[in-house]
C-alpha cells in the first residue's frame, strides 16, 4: 500500500459569512483581469441586457434599430464604453449585472444548461436563484459530485477553464480497491493516456485503507481524473470535486447553492 501523504492546504478550507442575497460586487474587482474590461461590443451589450441573443442583436444593429449616445450605429463589431449610453426603441438599456453562484452539485445531474433526452440538469437545482441567466463553468459528469460555479462573467468562465491558466483543481477519489504503491507514484509521476500525457500536480491518500484519495490537477480534459485511475484499473466508485481555484464547498449541503463571497471572487479574479 502507498505512503500516507497529507494533501495540501486549503483541502477543506471552510467558508464563512456567505452572502444569502446576490451582493454587488465591486466594479473595479469585477474587471480587474478582464482583457479591454473598459469595453465590451455591442452585440454582447444588448444580449446582457436581456433584450435578445447575440445573433439577433446583430439584426438590430444592422438593421438601425440600435443608438449609441443617440446615434444610430450599425457597424458590426462596434464596442461601447461604461459611459456610452444604448438604446433600442427609445428605451436606455442595462448591462445585466454579474452574478457569481457555487453549487454543490449531487449526482444524476447533467453539467449543461438543457438536455435533449429530458434528464435533469445543474439547472433544476439554481432555477430560483437568481433573474440573470448564467451558465455552468466548465462540467462534472453526471455520476460525480461536488463544486460547480455558476456566472453570466464570460471573461470570467473562460479564465477558469483554459489550460493556459492552469486553475487548480482537488478531487476526493474513492476506489474500488486500496491503491498499490507502485501505481501511486506512476499517478504522480504522470501518466500517459491516449490523448496523452496526464500531469498530476499533487496526490494523497487520505484513508487508512488506502481506498480515498485526493488529487490535484489543473488540466480540463473530459472525465480526466476517472481515466487515470482506470488506465491502471481502478475503479472509480466516487469521485467529488472539493477545490475549483480557491474556491470550496466546505459547508455547503449537497444539492444546495450559494452566491460567491467578494473575498472569494478577488481571489479567483488574481
Amino acid at each position: 500500500m502507498a505512503k500516507k501523504f497529507k494533501p495540501k492546504k486549503p483541502f477543506f478550507n471552510k467558508v464563512k459569512n456567505t452572502p444569502k442575497t446576490p451582493p454587488t460586487y465591486d466594479r473595479e474587482l469585477v474587471q480587474k483581469g478582464r482583457a479591454n474590461a473598459s469595453e465590451i461590443r455591442l452585440n454582447r451589450y444588448i444580449s446582457n441586457s436581456g433584450v435578445c441573443s447575440r445573433r439577433d442583436a446583430d439584426k438590430l444593429i444592422e438593421a438601425g434599430e440600435i443608438k449609441v449616445n443617440g446615434e444610430v450605429v450599425t457597424e458590426m463589431g462596434y464596442k461601447v464604453k461604461p459611459t456610452d449610453k444604448v438604446s433600442y426603441e427609445d428605451n436606455v438599456l442595462k448591462r445585466e449585472k454579474l452574478v457569481y453562484l457555487v453549487l454543490n452539485k449531487p449526482k444524476d445531474f447533467i453539467s449543461t444548461t438543457s438536455d435533449p433526452e429530458g434528464r435533469r440538469t445543474v439547472m433544476d437545482l439554481i432555477k430560483n436563484a437568481c433573474e440573470e441567466q448564467i451558465f455552468p463553468v466548465g462540467r462534472l459528469d453526471r455520476a460525480t459530485t461536488g463544486l460547480l460555479i455558476f456566472t453570466n462573467d464570460g471573461d470570467l468562465a473562460k479564465k477558469l477553464t483554459h489550460p493556459s491558466h492552469k486553475v487548480k483543481k482537488i478531487y476526493q477519489v474513492t476506489l474500488d480497491k486500496p491503491i498499490e504503491e507502485e501505481d501511486f507514484e506512476k499517478i504522480k509521476a504522470g501518466v500517459t493516456l491516449e490523448d496523452g500525457l496526464a500531469p498530476v500536480d499533487d496526490l494523497a491518500v487520505t484513508s487508512p485503507d488506502g481506498t480515498v484519495l485526493g488529487i490535484e490537477i489543473h488540466m480540463g480534459k473530459n472525465r480526466i481524473v476517472r481515466r487515470i485511475f482506470e488506465h491502471l484499473g481502478y475503479k472509480v466508485e466516487k469521485l467529488d470535486r472539493v477545490v475549483y481555484g480557491e474556491l470550496t464547498k466546505k459547508d455547503l449541503p449537497r444539492g444546495k447553492w450559494r452566491f460567491m463571497t467578494e473575498k472569494e471572487l478577488m481571489k479567483l479574479k488574481k
